[in-house]
């Protein structure tokens, strides 16, 4: 499966745009719409080399989801999945609940999931918060 437009849109409204490395929040090193990967200090990048980035990245998640997700789902599941996957990464969503939840078809169990990854170094962050609810409402249709 593929994301639509939705995912990346919404990746750019919550990540913003930088041309030159920062620390995010949790301490990584980053660039453009949120890419960690291969940002060094340093560094700059156009808005079209971004948005090159972002689609890499968008592309890893889309294969995670499609790895670990059996069962199927539906296009604002998957999105709200991309989203998910690109802001924690594959590992913490294979060893999720909310995977789990998924995988059992048990999708409004597994919406409540994102709410509880809002913690930055164990303290509850507003973006995060945001985030995860953005993601939920996405996974429900809401």
């Amino acid at each position: 499966m593929k994301s639509s437009p939705v995912a990346a849109e919404l990746i750019k409204k919550i990540e913003g745009l930088s041309l030159i490395p920062y620390k995010c929040p949790g301490g990584v090193l980053t660039i453009g719409y949120g890419h960690t990967k291969t940002t060094k200090p340093g560094m700059k990048i156009t808005a079209k080399e971004a948005d090159a980035l972002l689609a890499d990245d968008i592309k890893e998640c889309e294969e995670s989801i499609s790895k670990l997700v059996v069962v199927p789902i539906t296009q604002n599941n998957f999105d709200a999945l991309v989203d998910f996957v690109f802001n924690l990464g594959e590992s913490n969503f294979k060893k999720s609940t909310l995977l789990k939840r998924i995988n059992a078809k048990r999708f409004y169990e597994a919406a409540d999931e994102f709410l509880k990854w809002n913690d930055i170094n164990g303290k509850p962050s507003i973006g995060l918060t945001n985030r995860r609810a953005a993601e939920r409402n996405l996974f429900l249709n809401l």
